[in-house]
């Protein structure tokens, strides 16, 4: 493998560098993973936020190869290396070039790809080439001033994106890209974190706001705005001013403390439970499912999140009418469904919609790895989420009526 080891930075927007957010976000599938592993970093100098990032997620078990952006700059990544101490000098290795690197689980580009598709694709392919199967590599693009590179990376991540993450809270913004080349065995996700998610903005540090909260009270303080100026002397601006708060509320994302045991089922939403029942549905197989519907009322957290950990394998929607969320007949409302493969067989999670809710989204692509916990998509403004699960490998614990809190809540357990 003889590929330059320097990762391109700049073109016509001109010089990107990653923050200590996005840096963040770029080591986010190094961090998340729970086994001993191998890392490669490539494109990093000695003050490289990636470079920060990688090293702060490594575990005892963990190795971390960089590469240096220049072939020059790797005696000063080496003494930068060796001052961190001897726990990171033991576990960090720099080499002069990229053909010098092993492969590794996970790779990551520390600075931007900018410049022309063609070039974007070059990187890619080049870094691609030392992935182990069923590896991530982690890549980012201005997200403006680089149409040739962002526009390649948006085709790489449709064919073989696991996540896209944009980083608005860097200077300039960035979007980061996950990509998997080779499918990842199902097993792997039992050993995964939930994975970091810079979309929501933090208020403390167990409460965070959705992104589509952020926006939609960014909306209503606009109209605020808008009806002041056009109005001065009316008090009509007070409605969507005084409004912005609950729907930015409606949206918040609180931190969960996911059950480690590993045969615990956790509830997908917060909400109270309409039902758990045994029956059967074509769609899923010929199988028996035993399936435990919560609704969620204007007042619960809506962000939904993965009840067992699994891959993606399927994603579909149904469609329907608005029935209230409560009633049977919201058996036939628009719903998605998330189908999981995971070491007990298919799960399958779906979302939705009610009578106020008409809005489901889901950020798990096909071929993404979920951890148990890991947040997956939200219902806007009221809803329904199903878990079904296969009856003769799951024991309910929960029961009509029963308030549950989801990511936390063990709904069911694997028999």
């Amino acid at each position: 493998m003889t590929q330059s080891p320097a990762v391109p930075t700049s073109g016509r927007s001109g010089s990107v560098r990653i923050g200590e957010r996005a840096a963040r976000t770029l080591v986010a599938e190094l961090a998340r993973r729970n086994d001993p592993k191998a890392a490669l970093l490539v494109g990093a100098t000695a003050g490289s936020a990636a470079l920060a990032a990688a090293i702060d997620a490594l575990l005892p078990g963990d190795t971390l190869t960089v590469v240096p952006a220049e072939s020059a700059d790797a005696p000063e990544l080496r003494e930068h290396v060796t001052a961190q101490g001897n726990w990171v000098a033991d576990r960090v290795r720099v080499v002069d070039s990229l053909a010098e690197a092993d492969a590794a689980e996970v790779v990551i580009a520390a600075e931007p790809l900018a410049g022309t598709a063609e070039q974007a694709r070059a990187t890619v392919d080049s870094l691609a080439k030392y992935l182990t199967d069923g590896s991530v590599l982690s890549v980012s693009t201005p997200l403006f001033g680089s149409e040739g590179a962002t526009a390649e990376l948006d085709r790489q991540g449709v064919l073989h994106g696991v996540r896209t993450d944009l980083v608005l809270r860097n200077s300039p913004p960035v979007r980061v890209h996950h990509l998997r080349f080779t499918p990842a065995s199902p097993a792997l996700a039992a050993r995964l974190a939930p994975a970091h998610r810079p979309s929501s903005v933090p208020l403390t540090r167990g409460m965070h706001i959705d992104s589509n909260g952020v926006a939609a009270a960014g909306i209503a303080l606009g109209l605020a705005a808008a009806a002041k100026v056009a109005r001065p002397k009316s008090k009509l601006w007070l409605l969507p001013a005084l409004a912005a708060a609950p729907v930015a509320a409606f949206f918040r994302d609180p931190e969960r403390d996911v059950p480690e045991d590993p045969s615990a089922v956790v509830a997908a939403a917060d909400g109270q439970v309409l039902s758990v029942q045994r029956l059967h549905d074509e769609r899923f197989g010929d199988g028996e499912w035993l399936r435990v519907a919560v609704f969620l009322s204007v007042l619960d957290v809506h962000v939904n999140r993965a009840p067992v950990a699994g891959k993606v394998v399927d994603y579909f929607v149904a469609d329907g009418g608005f029935v209230n969320a409560m009633k049977p007949d919201a058996e036939h409302n628009v719903a998605a469904y998330t189908v999981l493969d995971t070491e007990h067989g298919r799960v399958v999670v779906a979302q939705r919609t009610g009578l106020i809710a008409r809005r489901i989204v889901q950020r798990a692509p096909i071929g993404a790895l979920l951890a148990k916990g890991e947040r997956f998509g939200l219902i806007r403004f009221g809803s329904r989420t199903d878990v079904y699960l296969p009856a003769d490998a799951a024991e309910p614990l929960v029961g009509p009526g029963d308030k549950v809190v989801g990511g936390a809540t063990v709904i069911a357990r694997w028999r």
